[in-house]
């Protein structure tokens, strides 16, 4: 009897072509399409030929879900759409909470954790499937101790970086069939099989902030929510106003509002006084990071481990110690200090291609500027 595997299928091309690989690896493949209430409106002024949902850059509307039923029927797979849109929204809760505790969310990992590595392999345990499998980029290699995380052959899809949370006793169980693949042949897969979806443009922004104004999502989301402040130097003082800690993040440049003569940056926000501190470049680099909740995909042996860490998805892995800590957190060292750590991202340890687990920047180690993070005692206006 066929092995029976429940696909996650985002109506895109990436997960398609991952449901015709396994079909034709002789599984017993599910389609199941995960609906969130989010929903994206198409441009109607630009209609176009073979898949309905070419103009849309998202991956959880109406047309998505009628994309993904579609080339479910071309494979001749059994399809659901299941009503997630409690879990998902969870999560646009989580968004909208990290921001106004002046850190940076990453909703794709959380998304990963909850509900395609969690709800989805709930679920196929439920239809009796042995296994779950998505469309992401990245391999599973039997190892000495089991199975192995690694990066995707093709290193600008790699998507790594955002499987750092699956649980090591769910990872027996996954199939990510794109790992040795090439975006380029996935797509010429979708077109030489006749799959609707093979020009289909990728996801692009957060898929329930299509527009990419994040800042406009928080206004609707948390109406009447004001976090205005001020900006200050790292001495503390007063260099003029802020709408919102939510319109910031470590490291930004941009959008300061600031004529101060040189570039300043965003080297810390304190939330509980709505602060955004800034200075210069330099003083946005930290020696380390503290990580909090971390997942291992590894034995841990040993109190520290000799590796490489990779702090935000578009970054380069780079050299670093990482020390154990308790209740679930980890002190990582980098060998040469790192611009902008930022509170809410990632940190993700590797062993060459190998993830060994990750887990959230809680706080930055070795910053030049209010090293104390003490509360500042701000003049009276």
């Amino acid at each position: 009897m066929a092995e029976r595997v429940v696909v996650a299928m985002s109506g895109g091309v990436d997960s398609s072509v991952a449901a015709w690989l396994l079909v034709e690896q002789g599984y017993e493949v599910i389609g199941l399409f995960m609906r969130t209430g989010v929903h994206t409106d198409p441009d109607s002024s630009s209609a176009g030929h073979g898949c309905r949902s070419s103009r849309t850059r998202g991956c959880c509307s109406s047309l998505d879900a009628a994309d993904a039923r579609h080339v479910a029927a071309k494979l001749g797979i059994p399809f659901y759409a299941l009503d997630f849109q409690r879990e998902f929204g969870a999560i646009m809760d989580y968004f909208a909470d990290e921001y106004y505790a002046g850190r940076t969310p990453n909703p794709c990992v959380v998304c990963n954790n909850w509900l395609k590595f969690g709800e989805l392999y709930r679920f196929a345990r439920a239809l009796g499937a042995q296994r779950i499998a998505t469309g992401h980029y990245a391999r599973l290699l039997r190892g000495t101790r089991g199975i192995e995380l690694h990066k995707a052959r093709d290193p600008l899809k790699d998507q790594s970086y955002v499987l750092f949370g699956i649980r090591r006793s769910v990872l027996e169980d996954v199939l990510f069939p794109l790992g040795d693949y090439a975006k380029s042949q996935v797509r010429e897969l979708a077109r030489r099989h006749g799959l609707a979806v093979a020009d289909k443009p990728d996801s692009q922004e957060i898929c329930f902030v299509p527009d990419g104004d994040y800042v406009a999502f928080l206004r609707r989301h948390r109406p009447g929510t004001s976090t205005a402040g001020k900006i200050i130097d790292c001495s503390g003082r007063v260099l003029g106003e802020h709408q919102g800690i939510e319109h910031f993040t470590i490291g930004q440049r941009k959008g300061l509002g600031l004529a101060l003569g040189e570039p300043y940056y965003v080297v810390d926000i304190i939330a509980r006084e709505n602060l955004v501190v800034v200075g210069p470049r330099e003083a946005c680099s930290a020696r380390g990071l503290i990580a909090r909740e971390v997942n291992w995909l590894d034995d841990v042996e040993g109190a520290e481990r000799i590796c490489q860490v990779k702090i935000r998805y578009r970054s380069p892995a780079v050299a670093a110690r990482v020390r154990l800590l308790p209740q679930e957190k980890a002190e990582v060292v980098f060998d040469q200090p790192q611009l902008a750590v930022t509170p809410g991202q990632a940190a993700v340890f590797y062993d060459g291609t190998r993830v060994l687990g990750g887990g959230w920047i809680e706080s930055a180690l070795g910053l030049r500027s209010c090293p104390q993070r003490l509360t500042l005692a701000l003049p009276v206006v």
